[in-house]
């Protein structure tokens, strides 16, 4: 189960700094104030930003598992997942 399946969510939201104009994510939570990772600036714009299905990371994952497997390397599985020599 995944954070969108239990209710929770982690919101990374995209900025734009006013100060040295870099673009960046960032993970928000309720209690801090976001600053730029480039200039420490708290000038920042919140620019709207397309969230991802939670559907698709499934789908995602299972497509890179699997390209993994077909070059002959295991690395993003987990060790019981690993196939038994």
């Amino acid at each position: 189960m995944g954070f969108f399946s239990r209710g929770v969510y982690m919101p990374i939201y995209d900025y734009r700094c006013r100060d040295c104009d870099k673009t960046f994510e960032l993970l928000v939570r309720s209690s801090s104030v976001p600053v730029c990772p480039a200039c420490g600036s708290q000038k920042l714009e919140k620019l709207l930003s397309r969230p991802a299905a939670p559907g698709q990371t499934a789908r995602i994952i299972s497509s890179a598992r699997s390209q993994a497997a077909r070059e002959g390397h295991f690395s993003n599985y987990k060790a019981s997942e690993r196939p038994k020599k």
